[in-house]
Parts: C-alpha cells; sequence; structure tokens
C-alpha cells in the first residue's frame, strides 16, 4: 500500500469520527424538565426528550397545560428550515401541523410553528453555556387564536 493510499484512507476515517463527534455534541440533545417557578408559560408540567435524529433531532413532547389537559405530541427535522409533520397532540393546534428548524449558533435553534399552512408560533430555544438550561421564548397564537407571548426554562435531567 503506497503512502498515499495510507494517508488518504486516514483522511478519511477522520472525517467520518469528526462527523460522528458533531452530531453527538449537539446541545439541544438530552432529557429536559420545565422548571414552572423560573418560567412564564402557563404549563403545570412538561418534559421534552431530544435525540440525535442523522443530521438532525426527534423531538418528544409531553405538557399538561394549566387547565390540566395533557399534550403528546412529536417531530423529528433537520436544522435545514424545511416543513417537518409533527405527530400527536399539541396545544398550538390541530390540522396540518408542521414545525420548521433552523440553528442560529451551536446553542440557539429557531422554530417555525404552521397550522394548515400559516406560521402560528415562533420559538427561539437557547442552551446555556454550562449545558444545564435551556430556554424557550414563545410568541405567536394558539389554537383558539390567543396571542401567546411566554419563556419556558428547562433543565438537563
Amino acid at each position: 500500500m503506497t503512502w498515499k493510499r495510507v494517508f488518504t484512507a486516514a483522511a478519511i476515517v477522520g472525517l467520518v469520527a469528526a462527523a460522528a463527534d458533531a452530531q453527538s455534541t449537539d446541545v439541544m440533545v438530552g432529557t429536559w424538565k420545565l422548571n414552572p417557578g423560573k418560567s412564564t408559560t402557563t404549563f403545570r408540567s412538561a418534559t421534552t426528550i431530544v435525540e440525535a435524529a442523522g443530521r438532525g433531532i426527534k423531538t418528544t413532547v409531553d405538557l399538561v397545560a394549566g387547565d390540566g389537559t395533557p399534550y403528546h405530541f412529536t417531530w423529528s427535522a433537520k436544522y435545514d428550515g424545511r416543513d417537518n409533520r409533527v405527530r400527536g397532540v399539541s396545544p398550538y393546534g390541530s390540522g396540518v401541523h408542521v414545525i420548521a428548524l433552523r440553528r442560529v449558533n451551536p446553542r440557539t435553534a429557531k422554530i417555525v410553528t404552521k397550522l394548515n399552512g400559516k406560521v402560528t408560533i415562533t420559538q427561539t430555544l437557547v442552551v446555556s453555556d454550562d449545558g444545564r438550561t435551556r430556554t424557550i421564548t414563545t410568541s405567536g397564537k394558539d389554537a383558539k387564536g390567543r396571542a401567546i407571548e411566554s419563556t419556558a426554562v428547562y433543565e438537563k435531567q
């Protein structure tokens, strides 16, 4: 085997390892639990599980609203800004419900939620420098057309 082939093989192995490491270090990944005392949201409780999924994430959300209504929904998306179907029951409406996920920087992402093709909610997700807190700022309208302006603080479990 020539040195050129050995170098090429080593470079390929290094790139694959670096790509795998980059995916596993996504600060959004983890189990996050709502801290209602530090939040201005109307939810009583919430747990979000974010898993690495290829070049994106898979998110599973369980919420309990202030009136006791439970919600469970999931979605998978890459950080490419394209629409992705939401499955399950969300507090943000029923119908054709999609989200578009975009990376702002390594610790910040934006989500745009659409219901039947119309933007209803925008969210900014920011993970703290120490990786232990995730803050979600939400604005828009809920399923009943009421204005939403809230901040939800989640702690990594």
